[in-house]
């Protein structure tokens, strides 16, 4: 990891922690309800983890899946599912997160 991109993910950490910090004391003196202050709990958990080539194809085979279905329901192209599963390229944004998604709840999550 460079020494910005160090930096960047420092200061986004510290920026939720006092994020959280806020939301927290606003849920105390009630001005935040019960309900709001899960969804905001939920919302600080979305974290996705990066995905090594064997753990994408153990996922997608997993699924019963060819790469080409499994392209198809990550709105990706086959050759990208190719070289992830080799280790030519990792995915990101929104592809990693379904992938973390998929991990977690089971392709059924994004059907």
């Amino acid at each position: 990891m460079t020494r910005r991109k160090q930096a960047v993910t420092r200061r986004k950490s510290r920026i939720i922690d006092e994020m959280h910090e806020t939301v927290r004391g606003l849920h105390e003196i009630g001005l935040i309800d019960k309900r709001r202050m899960s969804e905001f709990e939920a919302l600080c958990h979305l974290d996705v983890e990066e995905m090594t080539p064997r753990k994408i194809k153990s996922l997608r085979e997993k699924t019963h899946l060819s790469q080409a279905v499994f392209a198809a329901v990550l709105n990706t192209s086959v050759s990208s599912v190719q070289k992830w599963e080799i280790g030519d390229k990792k995915p990101s944004g929104p592809s990693l997160k379904l992938l973390n998604l998929i991990e977690r709840k089971g392709i059924e999550a994004v059907l």
